[in-house]
């Protein structure tokens, strides 16, 4: 069970391949294919994360081999150029590094990456010094979580919480991330609010909502009227002998 919004530190590696400034290029190269990765932050000697070097700066060696062009046919920045001389891991790496806390949502950390364009994103402390390293696929983890677990959630933290007792037969059930709402509520102004909490949830991929109001009781009909308008039971009452 996970009542409350996962946190980085909940999906995060602790185990990452770090780099020194002076790290050289062929060594950065043969850590990079030894550990099967793409990038990896710079440290300085507190261990704070000062910045990453990544396969696309380490490219830049190869794209201006030939060519002062990039690979869109436009002219490389001096940023670029220099990035094409480096040799060490403090003249690659783009700086500063975009990091993230480990306190952090997964939402925020989804959304860091999303607008700064990254894949990866280094944990660091209040200090800077670094304790993980999080990518888009251990965000994505959060879906592996059990069809029960999430409908436990939901039920706990949304129906219980947000349905007056007595319910009505508001059911729930979850396939494959998937959380079908079913049944009847008492007050069908909660169902908007609750459809957005359900999506909130960590692991649900879709809400469908099928929830109806309550079942109407059947009340006394109207009797009909006599032709001056005293009810029918009334008049014939007044016309027995």
């Amino acid at each position: 069970m996970h009542g409350s919004p996962y946190t980085v530190s909940d999906v995060m590696t602790r185990t990452v391949v770090a780099l020194t400034g002076e790290a050289v290029f062929k060594d950065i190269v043969r850590t990079m294919e030894q550990w099967g990765v793409s990038a990896m932050p710079v440290l300085d000697g507190a261990g704070r994360v000062i910045g990453v070097v990544s396969e696309d700066d380490l490219l830049r060696k190869e794209e201006s081999r030939d060519t002062d062009l990039d690979r869109g046919g436009r002219p490389l920045r001096w940023a670029e150029l220099a990035k094409a001389g480096a040799v060490t891991a403090e003249e690659l790496m783009s700086a500063p590094a975009v990091t993230v806390r480990a306190d952090a949502t997964v939402a925020r950390a989804a959304r860091v990456m999303a607008r700064r364009g990254v894949k990866r994103l280094p944990v660091v402390g209040a200090d800077g010094v670094l304790t993980g390293i999080v990518s888009r696929a251990d965000l994505l983890r959060v879906f592996l979580r059990g069809d029960e677990d999430i409908a436990e959630e939901v039920r706990r933290e949304v129906v219980d919480e947000r349905f007056p007792v007595p319910l009505e037969s508001v059911r729930v059930r979850v396939r494959d991330g998937v959380v079908t709402l079913t049944g009847r509520a008492l007050d069908t102004t909660l169902v908007p609010l609750a459809e957005r909490l359900v999506r909130s949830v960590e692991g649900v991929v879709d809400v469908r909502c099928a929830l109806t109001g309550p079942r109407r009781r059947p009340g006394p009909e109207a009797e009909p009227a006599a032709d001056d308008g005293t009810p029918r039971h009334a008049a014939e009452a007044g016309n027995t002998p």
